[in-house]
């Protein structure tokens, strides 16, 4: 099956002509290999342009390529804006599936006929996407307003089949490239894997969700809707319908006298609170899945949808990453080097000097700069590419991450241009890290931990008695096991003395057998002989009795 979807995905590239797209294959062998297995297949006109065929084919190859070109539609300092706009499509313009067969996937995940849930449910799909589709409907125990998410009937196979050809790339090109073993291919894609195979189990993103809104119920900042849990199963999620607009929708967002330099910032700080505040971050931010609230243009705030891919770091990651973000914000390139060596991102023997002059020629030109000016993630592609004589890996805990990142750029690039990046997220990184570190991180470990202590308080005579308990006992049983380990020492000492004496009295028993058994004539040298052969049998079999 990975051959015949290999050579799919090879048929779909002809049928489509996505060669238009590639550059000068003079330029790379491999472009050239590529056009040349790509004759082979017909080649048909086409009347589309080469960016309607783009997104035409990553319809046609199914959802992990629509997934990909989503990520990709959010990156216009990359793309001509005719594609740009193609990839637009694919956050909510794929092709949706026959409405009888959502039906049919929601009366039987939630075991009753739909009349008995809804009192009215619109046939025709508000919005598809690549892995579900959405329906309005009414509740008839509340109702409610809702939406209803279904997964496509048979996602989870064309999924599979895809992540095992991304597999097979993967594991040739590892085998192939020592630039691939660096970035670790095979580990990324099992971690797209799991991110991609969690989108398809709606129980887990209604629980994302769930503690998305309990993390910003009161904040004002960014609104989660309401999960009916009672409605909800694997494939199918019941949610409450939200209004508000795009936010990549700059006609309507301007026509509306949207605050978009206010909105900018909101965005940076959401994303960095979740990420270093409450360590759960929405980690599929394309503008398909933020809606901006404007009832109060001069103060806009956000609306997440879409909950399935959340992301998190483990404490010691958190922190190095934004001990490093910090440094970048100070331009202090030595610290940057520094950092990536202590966290084991660089090899142990790396020049630090040297990896932070190579850190300090990529980024200088980024400070003070608003964001239409620069593109991070060419200054990332930069940093990767000088890296490469350090043998710096990518973190795959980290792809994630990064992936956001890339997300909230497109998006800021297009609400807001001059947007200054670093004008919202280094005093909000100083703040958070002087509240670990120094005095305001001491108060706040012991606000946190004084209830525990508290509870503790009564018990401490009774542990602090059993604790000099358990020192005496372990100080009397290391005793005892060095009194063990002596005697032990002793006896393995005189049965080494016993195999030693045992084998010079078996030498000189064997050497009087032989001095017997020699033939030698005359009486004298008989005599000769015998008496110390005799002497030393009677000494070896005395070594081996009294050592036995």
């Amino acid at each position: 099956m990975t051959v015949l979807r290999i050579l799919r995905i090879i048929h779909v590239l002809a049928k489509h002509r996505l060669d238009r797209n590639l550059p000068d294959r003079s330029q790379s062998p491999l472009l050239s290999i590529l056009l040349w297995l790509i004759k082979w297949f017909p080649m048909p006109r086409v009347t589309n342009t080469a960016a309607v065929s783009v997104r035409l084919a990553l319809e046609e190859l199914g959802p992990v390529f629509v997934k990909f070109g989503q990520i990709l539609s959010t990156r216009r300092d990359l793309f001509s804006q005719e594609l740009s706009d193609e990839l637009q499509k694919l956050q909510a313009q794929v092709p949706p599936f026959d409405s009888a067969e959502a039906i049919k996937v929601v009366e039987t995940s939630l075991d009753a006929p739909l009349g008995e849930i809804f009192s009215s449910f619109d046939e025709v799909p508000l919005a598809a996407a690549s892995v579900a589709q959405v329906h309005t409907a009414h509740l008839i125990a509340t109702g409610d307003e809702v939406v209803v998410k279904i997964i496509r009937p048979g996602v989870d196979r064309a999924i599979h089949l895809d992540v095992k050809v991304m597999y097979f790339f993967a594991r040739w090109l590892e085998r192939l490239s020592q630039e691939a073993r660096r970035l670790h291919l095979v580990t990324v894609v099992s971690d797209y894997e799991a991110t991609i195979l969690g989108e398809l189990n709606l129980l887990l993103e209604a629980a994302n969700t769930i503690q998305l809104g309990d993390n910003w119920r009161h904040s004002g900042k960014l609104y989660v809707p309401r999960v009916y849990q009672e409605y909800s199963s694997k494939d199918v999620m019941v949610m409450e319908r939200i209004y508000g607009v795009t936010a990549t929708d700059m006609k309507t967002l301007n026509a509306r006298q949207t605050n978009m330099k206010k909105l900018a910032h909101l965005g940076v700080e959401i994303f960095f609170s979740q990420v270093f505040e409450d360590n759960f971050f929405h980690a599929d931010m394309h503008p398909g899945n933020v809606f901006v609230d404007t009832s109060d243009p001069e103060n806009p705030t956000y609306i997440a949808l879409d909950c399935a891919i959340i992301g998190s770091l483990t404490e010691n990651d958190k922190n190095y990453l934004a001990r490093n973000l910090i440094a970048f914000f100070q331009q202090d390139y030595d610290e940057v080097a520094r950092l990536h060596l202590m966290s084991g991102w660089v090899p142990e023997d790396t020049d630090v000097k040297e990896f932070a002059a190579v850190i300090r020629n990529v980024c200088e030109p980024v400070f003070q700069k608003p964001i239409k000016e620069i593109s991070f993630g060419n200054v990332l592609l930069s940093l990767f590419q000088a890296a490469r004589q350090f043998e710096m890996e990518v973190q795959p805990q980290l792809i994630l991450l990064q992936k956001t990142l890339i997300n909230i750029e497109g998006m800021g690039r297009q609400m807001y241009p001059d947007l200054d990046l670093w004008e919202t997220a280094a005093p909000f990184m100083e703040h958070w890290m002087n509240q670990r570190i120094g005095i305001q991180g001491f108060i706040r470990k012991i606000n946190e931990h004084a209830p525990k202590w508290l509870d503790w308080l009564p018990e401490l005579p009774d542990i602090a008695y059993n604790t000099l308990m358990e020192i005496k006992q372990l100080s009397e049983q290391n005793r005892a096991q060095a009194v063990t380990l002596t005697r032990v020492r002793e006896a393995l000492e005189i049965q080494a003395r016993h195999r030693k004496f045992q084998r010079l009295g078996g030498i000189a028993l064997i050497a009087a057998i032989i001095s017997i058994f020699i033939p030698l004539t005359g009486y004298a040298a008989q005599i000769n002989l015998l008496i110390p052969g005799s002497l030393l049998g009677t000494l070896g079999i005395y070594w081996m009795y009294i050592h036995s």
